[in-house]
């Protein structure tokens, strides 16, 4: 063999050296780490739905403070013990004022509710339709238990007060220092990611103290609207029915569904007159909270569609019950954010890129 022909070992595919086995193995390290992912996500649903929750919190708590900031120029951490103290103190003195009426109440409102379906029931079997009254049970009781397996692990009354304490607990750590582990977890990222984080994170807290604002001022409005129209008219349990309303005011589309059937159900069942001023309370109050309250505060920070927020609310309660039913519309939110701040850092790449000089 001559010099000029000379054999030269090269690296074969079992050797990292070669690139191709480099790029397969890259090729494969993404693929494994997605369904890495997957698996822990679908292991620590619980967790993960806690700590989201938490953010959540932490978001009100930021924004109470930031708004008693305007009024009242002192430290952080006061204006922040003060929002605390001052939620704490109004769940007790409603607790303590109504507590023993609501839960008498709560069980005569249940009893008014399987009542009224009972002759819902028998009214459709006299239309000539098959559904019966234990039919009609029955899928309230089904809805109710096939919320997912974190509503199984918060389900005993145990669990639920862990699990909401923890949360709390989380949310005043990440209230009380936001910055902190916001800079921690940009540390995590590349230096040339950071910036761009920094941005996302900002955006992502922004909307969602508008949303949680608005959400607030929308459960202050239809609770205590509800409970003052039914009050004035005598219609039974004014102030359960108001509180629910209040509280279910927090799940856009469904909550709204929820708490009206109550209330007609419960108004129903003093009269025709009393059933019929219930549900028109009913249409004023949704009219003023979906048109006044939720268009100036909410939907122009966030401005999600309704078909969006109702299919992940769907979504996030089939897969990981009522808290991913609460969590559903701000997870949303804050992917939307993320979203559109990503196509907008890709669209200035594209700009800069288009305006460089090309050389021949």
């Amino acid at each position: 063999m001559s010099e000029t022909h000379r054999h030269v070992e090269e690296p074969g595919p079992s050797e990292v050296r070669s690139p191709l086995v480099q790029q397969e193995l890259k090729r494969a390290g993404v693929w494994f780490g997605v369904a890495i992912a997957i698996a822990l996500a679908a292991l620590l649903a619980q967790p993960l739905m806690l700590i989201l929750g938490a953010m959540v919190l932490a978001t009100m708590m930021d924004g109470g403070s930031r708004l008693l900031g305007r009024v009242l120029p002192i430290g952080r951490g006061w204006r922040l013990a003060i929002v605390l103290l001052s939620a704490v103190a109004f769940l007790a003195w409603t607790f303590y004022l109504t507590g023993s009426s609501l839960a008498a109440q709560a069980q005569a409102m249940r009893t008014i509710v399987e009542a009224q379906v009972t002759r819902i029931g028998s009214w459709m079997q006299q239309l000539g339709i098959t559904a019966t009254p234990s039919d009609l049970k029955g899928l309230a009781q089904q809805a109710m238990s096939s919320m997912g397996r974190v509503t199984a692990a918060l389900g005993t009354a145990v669990g639920a007060i862990t699990g909401g304490a923890m949360m709390l607990v989380l949310a005043i750590f990440l209230a009380t220092e936001p910055k902190l582990y916001e800079r921690g977890v940009a540390w995590m990222l590349p230096m040339e990611k950071r910036a761009q984080f920094y941005t996302i994170a900002d955006k992502m807290g922004w909307t969602l103290r508008r949303l949680m604002f608005g959400r607030i001022i929308g459960m202050s409005v239809e609770g205590l609207g509800t409970w003052l129209l039914l009050w004035v008219f005598g219609v039974p349990m004014a102030g359960l029915l108001g509180i629910l309303t209040g509280l279910l005011a927090f799940l856009p589309n469904i909550g709204a569904i929820i708490s009206g059937v109550l209330i007609v159900l419960v108004g129903f069942s003093g009269g025709v007159d009393t059933g019929l001023y219930a549900v028109g309370v009913y249409l004023v109050v949704q009219i003023v909270d979906g048109y006044l309250i939720v268009p100036m505060v909410a939907k122009r920070a966030v401005d999600l569609a309704p078909a969006l927020v109702l299919a992940a609310q769907i979504l996030f309660g089939a897969l990981f019950g009522i808290i991913g039913l609460f969590l559903a519309d701000p997870i949303v939110a804050m992917i939307k954010v993320y979203l559109e701040e990503r196509s907008k850092a890709n669209r200035q790449d594209g700009d800069q890129a288009s305006l460089k000089p090309v050389h021949p």
